[in-house]
């Protein structure tokens, strides 16, 4: 096969591609990429699952750094964060309590000016 021919194969197939890829709204990349490590995904959310219920108080913060320092795994934690939202184990953030303060009673009137 000549080299001119081959490479008007490959222009064919890439403009199929691109058709096919503007046709379905998906672009280029998504199609290519392949999703990878499911099982570690698995393994990330099974300890996920398991520290909060130890640590109730626990946020993602904490939790991410015991995973990172204490056991220590080495994960993104942009990937360990989207399979904590994923998992809905987010804490509520509890608004604070606000200070219930007397409301001021009248201010006396003086019967008289301060003597100088």
């Amino acid at each position: 096969m000549s080299c001119s021919r081959r490479r008007s194969e490959k222009n064919r197939a890439s403009q199929r591609r691109e058709m096919s890829c503007r046709a379905f709204g998906v672009s280029e990349s998504c199609f290519r990429h392949s999703p990878q490590l499911s099982d570690e995904n698995e393994q990330i959310a099974d300890l996920l699952v398991r520290l909060p219920d130890a640590h109730k108080t626990w946020g993602f913060g904490l939790c991410f750094l015991h995973l990172r320092n204490v056991q220590g795994h080495v994960w993104n934690h942009k990937q360990v964060y989207r399979i904590y939202r994923g998992r809905e184990l987010n804490l509520r953030i509890k608004p604070r309590k606000r200070l219930k303060r007397d409301e001021p009673g009248a201010l006396a009137v003086p019967a008289s000016t301060n003597p100088v």
